[in-house]
Parts: structure tokens; C-alpha cells; sequence
């Protein structure tokens, strides 16, 4: 029973890592497609606006568990890194949740820029199965990296710091 137990464990966790590891579905060291989305006031917000910064774009949505759990990671990151990166929050919400994300964003003190995605931009960027799904965009425009699920704030940390040729 014990083996048993820890047999599923074992399979959950290696589940778990394999699903933090797996790339999207875009290809790496592709030019990242542009994005042209408008936040809840109506402000365009581009990618070819942080032109020469990191930028983390990360898809999710006010329900997911995952999603909710990585915010404070990407504020932190948003915080520490501001003059050399952005994060930008792709809001996957529909009609029926749009309505809870204005009080999300204000109750965890979201600091970045967050747009409401559409078809358009899932599209673009290989189509999003799960979420949370981040790209980073190097600062020439070019995604480096990409991750499906809920991804360890040291893992976007290291990739931060190569960018910016630190260690």
C-alpha cells in the first residue's frame, strides 16, 4: 500500500514537472508576433511598445487556480526588473468572468499592463491549450522561451539574468 502510494507520487510529480517544462506550442527564437490589445480603460497596449526590454507575456484568466497562484511571482519580477522588463498579462477572460477582473487586478496589486485577449492573439501565438502559457521576448523581439502551466519564479529569474548577461 505505502509502494502504492508513493509510486502515484512519484507519477504526479514527475507529471507536474513535465507539464512546468513543456514548451507552447510556438516555436523558440521566433520572432514573436505582435500584439495589439486594449486594456479594461480602452488603452492600446502593444508589444512593439517595450521594444529593447524582456518581456514576459503571460496568458491566464481571474478563475484559474494556477494563474492566481503565479501573480505574485510576475509582481515581484515586475517589481525587481522594471527598468529592463515588462510583463504583460494576457487576460483570457470571458463575458461571464470579465466583469471580476478590474477588482482582481486592483486586490493583488497588479503593477504591469493587463489586456484582454481574443482569438486573434491565441492564434498568433500557436494556440493556448492551457493556462497559464508565458512567452519571453528577448529585448530584439524574439521568443527565447516558453512554458505551459505554472512556472518557478527562478526559472524566469535565470532567464532574465542571461538576458541581461548577468549570473
Amino acid at each position: 500500500m505505502i509502494k502504492k502510494s508513493i509510486l502515484s507520487a512519484f507519477i504526479i510529480i514527475s507529471l507536474i514537472v513535465m507539464v512546468n517544462t513543456i514548451n507552447a506550442n510556438t516555436p523558440d527564437n521566433k520572432k514573436a508576433p505582435e500584439i495589439v490589445l486594449k486594456t479594461l480603460e480602452g488603452k492600446t497596449v502593444k508589444l512593439s511598445d517595450y521594444k529593447g526590454k524582456i518581456v514576459i507575456v503571460d496568458f491566464w484568466a481571474t478563475w484559474c487556480p494556477p494563474c492566481r497562484k503565479g501573480i505574485p511571482d510576475l509582481i515581484e519580477l515586475q517589481k525587481t526588473y522594471s527598468k529592463d522588463l515588462v510583463v504583460l498579462g494576457i487576460s483570457l477572460d470571458q463575458e461571464r468572468t470579465l466583469k471580476d477582473l478590474k477588482p482582481f487586478i486592483e486586490n493583488y496589486g497588479i503593477n504591469y499592463p493587463v489586456v484582454l485577449g481574443d482569438e486573434k492573439v491565441v492564434k498568433d501565438y500557436g494556440g493556448i491549450n492551457a493556462i497559464p502559457t508565458s512567452f519571453i521576448i528577448d529585448q530584439k523581439g524574439f521568443i527565447i522561451d516558453s512554458h505551459v502551466g505554472l512556472v518557478p519564479k527562478t526559472v524566469y529569474e535565470d532567464k532574465i539574468k542571461k538576458l541581461l548577461g548577468k549570473k
